[in-house]
């Protein structure tokens, strides 16, 4: 996969809620007359402004919703190089918001999590996932595999 691209309604405030999970911007460019662009972390983002946005589906709650879910990221190689579970982990990112939020001028909004940290079996496998809103309302998840075969 090349990239992600997500349409925003700031653009000011996604790159400052991506930035605090690791993502940093490598090109900034326009696409029409609008602000687009890539952020590299833990893969590529491509962020565009909507001028006028409407608010977008709520893909999470809305059982009946067709289209785009959600972005997941395996934190395993992460989480266990540093001994943390997904909670600790889950927790240190939103201090980290706590701390832009104290110290930024485009302060974001406290960290929405939309399913707190559980253990979830698919097949052999047993992982603990969490979901999060991201600062447009958009349904991220982070999982961590716990135990099975191709850990």
């Amino acid at each position: 996969m090349h990239h992600i691209s997500i349409r925003t309604r700031d653009i000011h405030q996604a790159i400052a809620f991506y930035e605090t999970l690791g993502f940093a911007v490598s090109d900034r460019f326009t696409t029409g007359t609008t602000l687009a662009c890539w952020m590299e972390g833990r893969g590529r983002l491509e962020l565009i402004q909507i001028p006028e946005p409407r608010p977008a589906a709520d893909a999470f709650e809305d059982e009946h919703y067709t289209g785009y879910y959600h972005i997941s990221f395996d934190l395993t190689p992460e989480l266990v190089a540093n001994g943390l579970t997904l909670a600790q982990w889950l927790q240190a990112w939103s201090d980290r918001i706590e701390i832009q939020r104290q110290q930024s001028d485009r302060p974001l909004h406290p960290l929405r999590i939309l399913l707190p940290p559980q253990q979830q079996m698919i097949n052999d496998k047993v992982y603990e996932v969490t979901f999060v809103a991201d600062s447009d309302g958009l349904p991220l998840e982070f999982i961590k595999v716990c135990s099975g075969t191709n850990r």
